[in-house]
């Protein structure tokens, strides 16, 4: 386990990824290889809805993942959109809001 993901609050103390998770990152950015949000292809994350602290079981569940960016576009659709500006918590709607903030971005004035 990483220490800056514990510090982060992105896994508890002491557990361990999947050894199949760098496999399956890998099949979703081939099918989402572009940030939901910005529809950027830079710096892309590959987040965890239910994150993985509190829902390891859903570690590979293809369900639970999204692909978001970490400042492609000039900002981190990763840290604003998948933590609400904060990497200790998560965001429940992050599905609907994703097509709701990608609407009003697509379409601003």
């Amino acid at each position: 386990m990483n220490l800056i993901d514990h510090v982060q609050g992105k896994s508890p103390w002491g557990s361990a990824r999947s050894p199949q998770w760098p496999k399956i990152r890998a099949e979703h950015l081939k099918l989402q290889p572009r940030c939901a949000l910005c529809d950027g292809d830079k710096k892309l994350n590959v987040h965890h809805k239910m994150p993985f602290h509190l829902g390891p079981a859903l570690e590979l569940d293809p369900a639970n993942l999204i692909t978001l960016c970490e400042g492609g576009k000039n900002v981190n659709c990763h840290l604003v959109i998948g933590h609400l500006l904060n990497f200790r918590s998560y965001n429940p709607s992050v599905d609907r809001d994703v097509v709701i903030w990608a609407a009003k971005v697509m379409n601003r004035p």
